[in-house]
């Protein structure tokens, strides 16, 4: 018997302004968008629904808090149906880039397209984390390699370290989300931090400093995100780049993050402003294809 979906909660619709100045062109290198359900369905085995986040939605967020371009990454919502985000791209090529999640049978066809469209990675997740994201697959992998794409990575807890192996095998640049998932609360000296930074030191994996409610269980503001944080800015500040998660879904029974503190928090694991502004602007240009 397939469970009920549940209804994630809205985000925060009124951000606040954070506390310094973003730089010119800066990027949101993580965030989700849920269209009318009329026209794009969730899956009927995802283990949750959403009220409508649609781009202008997220837009109206990036004109408060100083942002310009963003990375829609499909929703884990809609499975491998990747219309949505492809239709949202289709309409805003020159602000936004992509990542898919894709079917296992993906065409040819359907990957020169979404090319087209400014897609630039194909993402899996730990079959830990339920639902119906992709999970682990070589052949998605080799075929998006021939397009150049990157691999994004959605650990759970500090399983990565048993997928390293296999994601280090694969020819593409890796990208793991936030942080990693490693449980924070552990710190910068447990195994599983270690396998991260020997894992940066090739030189072919980025770590997204996104979601910090992902690994800790912790209130607003993370603080045991931080060491986390601050230990990767000095191990690899050229291979990070920062993302909202907006609109934060599945934060059943907790706080509601608001997406001008999240901003801030970024000014509190970057004090130095060109080491910040890179991780803003420079590195997810070179990531995703911007322009500019």
């Amino acid at each position: 018997m397939t469970p009920v979906p549940y209804l994630t909660p809205a985000p925060d619709r009124n951000p606040r302004r954070p506390k310094f100045k973003l730089p010119v062109g800066a990027i949101d290198s993580h965030f989700h968008a849920f269209g009318p359900t009329d026209r794009y369905a969730f899956h009927p085995k995802s283990k949750y629904i959403a009220e409508r986040s649609s781009p202008e939605d997220y837009f109206e967020l990036q004109a408060a808090v100083g942002l310009e371009r963003g990375v829609f990454v499909s929703g884990g919502g809609y499975g491998p149906d990747f219309r949505f985000m492809a239709d949202t791209l289709r309409a805003h090529s020159r602000r936004l880039r992509g990542v898919a999640l894709l079917p296992e049978d993906v065409s040819c066809h359907d990957l020169t397209m979404l090319d087209s469209l400014g897609v630039r990675g194909a993402r899996f997740a730990s079959p830990a984390h339920g639902g119906v994201m992709p999970t682990f697959s070589k052949s998605v992998a080799h075929k998006v390699a021939d397009l150049g794409w990157h691999i994004q990575f959605y650990p759970h807890s500090s399983d990565f370290v048993d997928f390293a192996p296999r994601l280090l095998a694969l020819p593409n640049i890796l990208v793991l989300d936030h942080f990693a998932s490693i449980p924070v609360a552990d710190g910068i000296n447990q195994p599983a931090f270690k396998v991260l930074l020997k894992m940066l030191e090739t030189g072919r994996v980025w770590v997204k400093l996104s979601g910090p409610m992902r690994c800790t269980g912790t209130e607003p503001p993370y603080r045991e995100v931080t060491p986390i944080a601050r230990a990767l800015v000095a191990h690899a500040p050229n291979r990070l780049v920062w993302g909202s998660d907006w609109p934060h879904v599945n934060m059943l029974g907790r706080t509601m993050p608001n997406d001008g503190d999240l901003l801030d928090q970024l000014a509190d694991w970057i004090p130095d402003e060109a080491q910040r502004n890179a991780v803003l602007v420079d590195n997810p240009s070179r990531l995703y294809g911007f322009e500019g």
